[in-house]
């Protein structure tokens, strides 16, 4: 019988029986993974809970597990119920070096670890939720079952053009690039996962999972455009370097090129580019492809329609009308196309169905009910009572 049917679940009340019974199954990888989400070192959980800090890596090491109540001051600290670190459930094994992340150079060693630790969590969810819905198959070449008949071509602008075509989107505007993404079985995840941390962090995407997974922060939501540039860039990470280690610049020079291919062919967006910096003329240009004027310029530059110093002095009058506001972001909230919400869909289908319920699936998962709320995209909307 698997072990995970032998463990009984438990109430988020832990009683001093269920931390005993926890400590007997205790899985240290859950703590590693709990600690990350916090943001917390090892000495810093030590501190927090009253032991050494040799005591942590111990439990992390699994020379020996946490004692009962030891247990019951982790829970507490980094806020997940006792049971969270039991063992009896799938847990999808990444690290650091399996991850593109868009700003790696800016991202620090912690605040990776915890988009890691978040991208696992993400997977637990996805493979709780496929037990009840059927979600869309992976289609994407790299990850299909005879990949000798679907291989992209290496060349960033080819690979663009063949996905394209793949896909069937032929080679005008796609309107709906995240939905686009979804409907193909690319998990796609946009929450403010790592508290003040997730701006700085950026977005992120993995293929080093069962499915590809690409994380995009509200931060850069705030900018429909830059949004949809991100997540054509994660895409050509995901299409392009599926067994590279990420870090590599040139990585990331490729991943810009994939996404101003994808989303602005050259055959088809070449012509439509004025042969004079024209704003008025770039900005139907702009809503109709979805691309920001920052991006129309290094592509008008970069497919000859310009020339560079009409690119740098196009630059330098943009970034003024930024700081004279008169052009403003536009959210992506304005957008639901592109606003990720399989995972929420496939939650919302299951409990339709009845099979599923908030409650049951946190209890599955063994979290509390505001970081299942988080994960699944459904923000706590009450009111905030402060005490003056």
């Amino acid at each position: 019988m698997p072990e995970r049917s032998q463990l009984r679940l438990l109430s988020d009340d832990a009683t001093s029986d269920s931390a005993v019974e926890v400590a007997n199954a205790f899985d240290a990888g859950r703590l590693t993974q709990a600690r990350c989400l916090a943001g917390l070192t090892k000495a810093a959980l030590a501190t927090q809970v009253g032991v050494s800090g040799a005591a942590v890596s111990q439990w992390e090491a699994r020379t020996s597990p946490p004692r009962p109540d030891h247990l019951r001051r982790l829970a507490e600290v980094l806020d997940v119920p006792v049971e969270f670190f039991a063992v009896g459930r799938p847990f999808a094994q990444l690290d650091g070096g399996s991850a593109h992340f868009r700003s790696l150079r800016s991202t620090k060693t912690s605040q990776r670890v915890k988009a890691v630790a978040f991208a696992q969590q993400v997977w637990e969810l996805t493979y709780a939720l496929e037990k009840h819905i059927q979600l869309p198959p992976v289609d994407l070449p790299g990850f299909l079952p005879d990949e000798a008949d679907h291989r992209l071509p290496a060349s960033p602008a080819e690979a663009a053009r063949a996905l394209r075509a793949h896909w069937g989107l032929g080679t005008g505007p796609i309107p709906h690039l995240v939905r686009t993404m979804e409907m193909h079985g690319i998990i796609t995840t946009m929450v403010p996962f790592a508290g003040a941390d997730t701006p700085t962090i950026n977005a992120f995407s993995t293929s080093r999972m069962p499915r590809p997974l690409v994380v995009l922060t509200p931060d850069r939501g705030d900018d429909v455009y830059w949004h949809r540039f991100t997540a054509a860039h994660e895409l050509g990470h995901l299409v392009l370097h599926r067994d590279a280690a990420p870090g590599d610049p040139v990585q990331e020079l490729e991943a810009d090129a994939f996404a101003a291919e994808f989303l602005t062919p050259a055959a088809r967006i070449g012509d439509k580019l004025p042969r004079r910096v024209d704003f008025g003329a770039l900005e139907k240009i702009s809503h109709e492809w979805g691309v920001s004027f920052k991006s129309l310029i290094y592509r008008s530059r970069e497919l000859g329609a310009i020339s560079d110093a009409s690119a740098r002095r196009a630059y330098q009058r943009l970034n003024r009308l930024y700081e004279l506001g008169m052009i403003e972001p536009d959210p992506v909230t304005n957008y639901p196309g592109e606003v990720p919400s399989l995972l929420s869909k496939a939650f919302e289908l299951a409990e339709a169905n009845g099979t599923l319920t908030m409650t049951s699936l946190a209890r599955e998962l063994r979290w509390r009910l505001p970081r299942l709320r988080l994960l699944l995209g459904h923000p706590d909307v009450r009111p905030v009572l402060r005490l003056v």
